[in-house]
């Protein structure tokens, strides 16, 4: 039997090479379901090749649009809006579900998916980084398992396997540091959209991209490792690695490190997400030892960086604080992106919103609506 997936934001950059492993092992995986928020042209050209049972755009607005497109393949239903997003999740024929949607609104469909007990590739870094102690203890509750998809947490995970029983003492978790990361203060101050979007090794959206050049996307990472992994923040250090090929490793109470290494390319991670605990075969390019350039690490600038900083702050303070800053985060990082917003000033933006947003040690699901809400008000009231 093929296992069958639902692929939440099957138009991004992680849904879309998910569709290309899925393409290349079209024996063991079957897609049911495909989403996207906006871009119902590519939706339906992906629905058109793979043939799911159902679809979903969660802009209703551009539902009659989507159906249009699609009246040439009744057999594919076609739904609208968040409620459908949730519901499309827990469809009984579904195996996994790949949370590759970006940002806060990936929140409610993968708690959805999660109380279905459906299996969870993770690729959602907000879900964890909002409400990571919530998700952890619905998983549980449930037995649903969540397998990273992050190309570091990945390497974390397959750093771990064969290792239950043996602690870990540190997580090192590496980032690339960026197209800012031999910049002065003063040169970063004046960097431009186009700077920000020109990362040196990753072709990501463009959300991801700018938080990776403030390294808001490596906070957010810290905080999921947190999580994933059941360690203390004060356990992971983060690395900046400006080659990408160890995308991660861990370090025992005996001093061994274990590192997974790799060129740059997200369907690695993904496949083995799908495909735990086994390895498949995947086409692409290899790591070759003998022409990699050498290996650099460095440490991070967090005065330069301060968003990596503020990640570091948000975890220790606990609560609702990360969601606060993902909240802040979001409304910043759009705002840059339609020049509304200059680079250095996101950082204050959501310092400011940090220190006047409502803080709440032990939040509920609710609480967590609510913060993200008042947050992005705070936030986008700074940005006149």
């Amino acid at each position: 039997m093929k296992r069958q997936i639902a692929i939440l934001g099957s138009t991004g950059s992680i849904g879309t090479q998910a569709l290309q492993v899925i393409e290349e092992h079209s024996d063991l995986y079957e897609v049911y379901c495909l989403t996207a928020n906006n871009k119902i042209e590519l939706l339906a050209e992906q629905a058109h090749k793979f043939h799911p049972a159902a679809i979903v755009v969660a802009n209703e607005q551009r539902y009659d649009e989507l159906k249009a497109l699609m009246q040439d393949m009744p057999e594919v239903k076609v739904y609208a809006g968040a409620r459908a997003l949730d519901e499309i999740v827990e469809a009984g024929p579904i195996d996994m579900v790949l949370t590759a949607m970006v940002g806060f609104a990936g929140l409610n469909p993968t708690i959805h998916a999660i109380k279905a007990h459906k299996t969870i590739c993770l690729a959602n870094k907000e879900t964890l980084v909002v409400a990571g102690e919530l998700i952890c203890k619905l998983a549980i509750e449930n037995k649903a398992a969540i397998l990273p998809v992050d190309s570091e947490h990945s390497a974390i995970f397959q750093s771990l396997v064969g290792e239950d029983q043996n602690p870990i003492d540190k997580i090192l978790l590496t980032a690339s540091g960026g197209p800012f990361r031999t910049k002065s203060m003063e040169e970063i101050a004046h960097v431009t959209k186009a700077d920000a979007l020109r990362h040196p090794t990753w072709d990501m959206g463009a959300k991801i991209t700018i938080d990776s050049a403030s390294m808001m996307n490596k906070g957010f990472e810290v905080i999921e490792a947190k999580w994933l992994f059941g360690v203390e923040a004060s356990q992971i250090q983060v690395l900046v690695h400006p080659q990408s090929i160890v995308h991660s490793a861990v370090q025992f109470m005996d001093g061994s490190v274990k590192a997974q290494l790799g060129v740059p390319d997200m369907r690695l991670p993904i496949q083995y997400a799908f495909s735990f605990p086994n390895r498949l075969p995947l086409s692409g390019e290899r790591l070759d030892l003998f022409k990699a350039q050498k290996l650099e690490f460095f440490e991070p600038d967090l005065n330069k960086f301060r968003c990596l900083a503020m990640a570091y702050e948000a975890i220790a303070r606990g609560g609702n604080m990360p969601c606060i800053v993902n909240a802040a985060n979001e409304i910043v990082n759009r705002a840059f992106l339609e020049d509304r917003c200059g680079f250095l000033q996101m950082g204050d933006i959501i310092a400011e919103t940090m220190a006047k947003a409502t803080f709440i040690k032990t939040p509920t699901l609710d609480d967590y609506m609510q913060t993200d809400a008042e947050a992005r008000r705070i936030a986008s009231e700074m940005l006149g």
